[in-house]
């Protein structure tokens, strides 16, 4: 019963699409009905994955949420943020630089007019964005609060949006119950979300120590991914002005699970894959990755009871207020059974073809080899 808090935050985007075939191209120009039937195969691939629940964190997942809850199609319970709101050239803009200076009257580019992203300056805006996304469903909301890797104009090192415009975000959010998370590296950019009322960091890789004890003491929730320069990293061209700000960032993983671990932070797991079948289909691995910092047992608390906890944050807004993370009579009958012991030998959840005999979600089966 494994939750992936996914902290993908890209164009056109449920977790599930971005984690499938779609390229960034198929995402940024690809008409939303081949992306939704792509996401559906892709959900179903996840769930069998043994992921039951997921936090989306940027796109146009509603549907698919809807589908699934009703039995359309298979795949996880899904938390979605809808949006990512995005100041003019931060991480969540990925309009064409033809499109600027953009007109006041000027129409939603593609990605906008999807819901993958929404271009927000100044409280007043970023307001408006926000309620639009509480008004469509999502869970929680998110915000890109510094620069990213797969973005086009955003160094690492840029911080975005002001302490006001996150502010004015988490009005809109706690007035409905909910929280805002945020995308963020840098000791800056966190820094400055926190001290607009964000509850929730995704990413931190480049976070210092001062940084880490702010999280701690302000009671912060981290939510991270083991982001190493490997065979899993995206594949951003090499040369590519991506590939040398993924270098940058991943060189930090090491570094930011160490403050996680002196300072206690409350961490969740996440995955933040994209554009690629091939590691989509990693999600088991880049868990089982973890014991690189934490033994097998916190790594399997981390993505169980510990992640449960995160998504337990929605509060009212929580679209699924049944128990989860835990086996016990009146929570979400979720249940994993695996050939062998996973406390032992972590790398049995890398397998799930092979490993996992079992799968079953609020009670139904879709997975049973153990005839």
């Amino acid at each position: 019963m494994m939750r992936d808090l996914d902290s993908s935050e890209h164009l056109l985007s449920c977790k599930v699409a971005r984690d499938s075939a779609c390229s960034g191209n198929d995402l940024m120009t690809a008409d939303v009905g081949y992306i939704n039937l792509a996401a559906a195969e892709e959900a179903e691939r996840t769930l069998m994955r043994g992921f039951t629940s997921v936090r989306d964190l940027a796109g146009p997942s509603f549907g698919l949420k809807r589908a699934i809850d009703s039995g359309i199609t298979a795949g996880p319970r899904i938390w979605p943020c809808g949006a990512m709101i995005s100041q003019t050239g931060g991480h969540g803009d990925y309009r064409m630089p033809y499109e600027v200076p953009s007109a006041l009257n000027a129409p939603l580019s593609h990605g906008d007019a999807l819901g993958g992203g929404a271009i927000a300056d100044g409280a007043d805006q970023v307001l408006k964005r926000a309620r639009e996304q509480l008004m469509l469903g999502a869970s929680q909301l998110k915000l890109a609060a510094g620069g990213g890797v797969s973005s086009n104009y955003d160094p690492l090192d840029v911080s975005q949006f002001t302490e006001e415009e996150f502010r004015a975000a988490v009005s809109a959010a706690d007035n409905w119950g909910t929280y805002v998370t945020v995308h963020a590296y840098t000791p800056r950019a966190i820094q400055t979300a926190i001290r607009g009322g964000v509850r929730c960091i995704d990413h931190g890789q480049l976070m210092d120590d001062e940084t880490a004890k702010i999280i701690a003491d302000k009671d912060i929730w981290l939510s991270t991914q083991p982001f190493l320069d490997d065979e899993d990293a995206i594949p951003f061209p090499e040369g590519s002005a991506s590939r040398a700000k993924q270098l940058e960032m991943s060189a930090g993983t090491d570094t930011a699970y160490g403050l996680a671990k002196k300072y206690k932070l409350k961490t969740a797991w996440g995955t933040d894959t994209l554009f690629d079948r091939n590691l989509a289909s990693k999600q088991g691995k880049q868990l089982a990755k973890m014991v690189r910092w934490y033994s097998p047992g916190e790594v399997l608390t981390t993505a169980t009871s510990v992640n449960a906890e995160l998504l337990a944050m929605s509060g009212p807004r929580n679209p699924y207020p049944g128990k989860i993370g835990v086996i016990e009579a009146g929570a979400y009958a979720d249940i994993l059974l695996i050939d062998g012991d996973p406390i032992a030998d972590i790398q049995l959840v890398a397998d799930p073809d092979k490993n996992l005999k079992l799968i079953m979600k609020d009670g139904r089966i879709y997975k049973n080899t153990l005839a």
